[in-house]
């Protein structure tokens, strides 16, 4: 069984790491020295794992997920942090948040609607201040800072350095904001995911990996 690589890292440790990623990709990380030829055989005598941790994915993502409903008590997350829902008379903005969600009645049968424009609202905010403070820390010079509604992306660089970000991730802590801030920010000077690229990421944000493992665990979770 031949199984395709997505991302290949070589860095200074001293074993052959695997790691399927959110999307099903497959990324290998090896010693810096070791054979390509060992690579290949430690993942092919892996190849069953990465087969069912693949498949497993693949149903987790089509298994039919109940919505919110937005009633009284709904939790909601934002920032890494739970709030409850408080339904009330008319009010506005349809939407409103001062230590948990207030939605006025008239809104509650559009609420996904109304709560997707509070969080692309948030998220270009938040967002575009977290980029403009690693920028200026670190000199970098993106583009455009652009909110989409990516489910399996939560962010990219364009070859013009506009960077696009997923809404979803402003329910995330901000310390994983930051770094998916920082790897997109990366990518303007490394346009690939090679071992200089996770070194660029690293100079800036050495505890990344644990961000990137906090995504990989609870990203499902970030959605109506």
């Amino acid at each position: 069984m031949q199984i395709e690589i997505d991302t290949f890292i070589r860095s200074k440790r001293r074993t052959i790491a695997l790691i399927i990623e959110r999307d099903g990709s497959l990324t290998v990380r090896a010693p810096l020295r070791a054979p390509t030829a060992a690579v290949e055989t430690f993942i092919q005598q892996k190849a069953g794992w990465i087969t069912r941790t693949r498949e497993k994915i693949k149903n987790t993502l089509c298994e039919p997920v109940l919505g919110k409903q937005y009633t009284d008590g709904e939790k909601f997350l934002f920032l890494g942090s739970s709030f409850d829902l408080k339904l009330v008379g008319f009010q506005k903005p349809l939407l409103h948040f001062d230590g948990g969600f207030f939605l006025s009645l008239a809104a509650q049968q559009k609420g996904e609607q109304v709560f997707t424009r509070w969080y692309k609202d948030r998220a270009l905010e938040i967002i575009s201040e977290r980029v403009s403070h690693y920028s200026e820390k670190y000199n970098f010079s993106p583009g455009k800072v652009k909110i989409n509604s990516a489910k399996t992306r939560w962010g990219s660089c364009s070859p013009s350095g506009t960077l696009n970000f997923t809404w979803r991730l402003v329910m995330a802590p901000l310390d994983v904001i930051d770094y998916v801030v920082v790897h997109e920010l990366a990518h303007l000077r490394v346009k690939n995911h090679s071992s200089k690229f996770w070194k660029a990421v690293a100079a800036i944000y050495p505890d990344y990996q644990k961000q990137r493992k906090w995504l990989r665990e609870n990203g499902a979770a970030l959605n109506l």
